[in-house]
């Protein structure tokens, strides 16, 4: 069993982020995409460069899983949207929230979650949702397992290829 260690991400953390982005995204769509698709979403929407500013800006909270001295997963959480399924609630977006692909199954998806609706709830929001790729079932499956509930759809673009992403939501 992995020793898991969750902190919260600082701006010295940011290049560590980029790269662990980079790597479990990769890893998780790499193999279901084209590497033309995959290559132009690296390229153009999620850049080392990009990734690195994402840990600057306000409104973000990034965690970091690490296994001793290893890091192993990491969230990001922003505040914004709103939709009218929250019927005005106070909400909160987990952006990304990915584990390198060794570590999922290990625990770690369910302690960095458990860490994500900890923060929501002192942050004092009454909602918290994320989007999902439909194709994602084990992703999808995990989130069901801790209440989230689809309530709409929304496109991505990934590379040239329009995809569908589910909106989830759970109210806390």
């Amino acid at each position: 069993m992995p020793e898991l260690v969750i902190r919260y991400a600082t701006t010295e953390d940011a290049e560590m982020i980029a790269d662990l982005s980079r790597k479990t995204f990769n890893e998780t769509f790499g193999y279901v995409n084209t590497k033309e698709n995959m290559d132009k979403f690296m390229t153009e929407q999620f850049s080392r460069q990009r990734l690195i500013q994402e840990v600057t800006e306000p409104g973000n909270t990034f965690l970091l899983a690490f296994d001793k001295d290893v890091p192993v997963g990491y969230v990001r959480m922003r505040e914004g949207k709103r939709f009218p399924e929250f019927h005005g609630k106070d909400s909160i977006e987990i952006a990304r929230i990915y584990a390198v692909n060794t570590y999922i199954g290990t625990g770690v998806g369910q302690q960095m979650m458990r860490q994500c609706i900890f923060i929501a709830k002192e942050l004092k929001k009454e909602i918290i949702w994320l989007g999902v790729w439909e194709k994602n079932s084990r992703a999808i499956s995990f989130y069901t397992k801790w209440g989230f509930e689809k309530f709409a759809e929304h496109d991505f673009l990934l590379g040239d290829d329009l995809q569908k992403d589910w909106l989830m939501m759970k109210t806390i």
